[in-house]
């Protein structure tokens, strides 16, 4: 026999690529993201600021005097004021000028004052911005209280009356725009039935109607990702093989079910970001939530361009940071992720 068939053969897993651990691979993955994700908000931050103060700049009439407007009223604003503000603020020189002067105080982490009340416009948006994730949260929270059990319903049995009834919803929803959806509720449940509070902050429960509002229009869709994913999961190989080897419809579906079925309707936040992003703005001033999207409304009428700019900074920064929360999350719910990312 030859010294090569005595030579001990190498195994057939020393490739460094399965030897790798799967924490490193984890932890290279998550690298990834975090910086694919960090150069893309550096993108949003460039896009953003600068065509919001364009757009700003485009917009016809006195930006000075809309200014004035804003801190004086309207009936106690004159000419002379008109033009102190223009003095103040620097509105005659070029827009370059003043573009490049902002992104001078932005790469120093300073977002400049308000132009109407000249307040630091990052504390300005640190208080909105809270009043908004509260808005946001509760509204995913109804969002997911309604879609995942309905959906994971109508796809266990799909077909059904269940599943039908479900889609009819979903299609009612999706169509209605958030502003109406928010009059007929407020309609309904604040003026005729007199269960909620119709607007504001201070009032209790009055995070409720704009909560429900913004979930209902997310639910809609949700709720057929939801109920996509299980009627796929239900027909799989392995779900059927769960029931043959002894588990119960409720273990088969705990054990094996939901988890698989979570992956593509957590891929699907990051698309309703941008529904939740939309429908802020509009539902904050529906229902007079001190928020951001409210607060950007009053900055717009009042042309205070150093507020637009940072608050719509803010939130572009805010999609990036939860996108980067729903490829984490991604990752750690689907084993796969990680795998094929670590061979390559």
């Amino acid at each position: 026999m030859s010294e090569s068939m005595n030579e001990p053969s190498l195994p057939l897993a020393a490739s460094p690529v399965q030897h790798t651990p799967l924490r490193w691979r984890t932890t290279s993955l998550v690298g990834r993201i975090l910086l694919q994700r960090g150069l893309q908000a550096l993108v949003v931050a460039a896009l953003v600021g600068t065509l919001s103060f364009l757009m700003m700049r485009m917009l016809p009439g006195d930006t000075a005097f809309r200014v004035a407007a804003a801190r004086y009223g309207f009936d106690m604003v004159s000419a002379a004021a008109a033009e102190a503000v223009r003095a103040e603020l620097g509105l005659a020189l070029p827009w370059t000028d003043a573009l490049l002067r902002w992104w001078h105080h932005l790469l120093q982490f300073d977002l400049g004052l308000s132009s109407v009340t000249g307040a630091p416009v990052i504390d300005e948006i640190v208080h909105q911005l809270g009043h908004t994730l509260r808005l946001a949260v509760a509204a995913l929270a109804v969002s997911c209280a309604i879609a995942v059990p309905l959906g994971f319903a109508a796809g266990l049995r799909a077909g059904g009356a269940l599943d039908r009834g479900t889609l009819v919803a979903s299609v009612l929803l999706r169509a209605m725009p958030p502003f109406v959806l928010g009059i007929v509720l407020v309609t309904v449940l604040a003026i005729e039935w007199n269960l909620m509070p119709a607007g504001g902050h201070h009032v209790h429960g009055a995070l409720l109607m704009p909560a429900l509002t913004l979930g209902l229009g997310l639910a809609a869709t949700s709720m057929r990702v939801a109920r996509n994913a299980m009627a796929s999961v239900a027909e799989a190989p392995y779900f059927a093989f769960a029931r043959v080897k002894g588990l119960t419809d409720g273990q088969a579906l705990l054990r094996h079910g939901v988890r698989n079925a979570a992956i593509p309707l957590v891929a699907y936040l990051g698309v309703q970001l941008v529904y939740l992003v939309e429908g802020v703005v509009v539902i904050e001033t529906l229902f007079a939530w001190p928020g951001i999207g409210h607060a950007l409304v009053h900055a717009i009428f009042g042309r205070d361009v150093p507020m637009i700019q940072g608050t719509a900074l803010v939130m572009g920064l805010m999609f990036v940071a939860l996108n980067t929360l729903v490829d984490l999350a991604c990752a750690w719910i689907d084993p796969r992720v990680r795998l094929a990312r670590g061979r390559r």
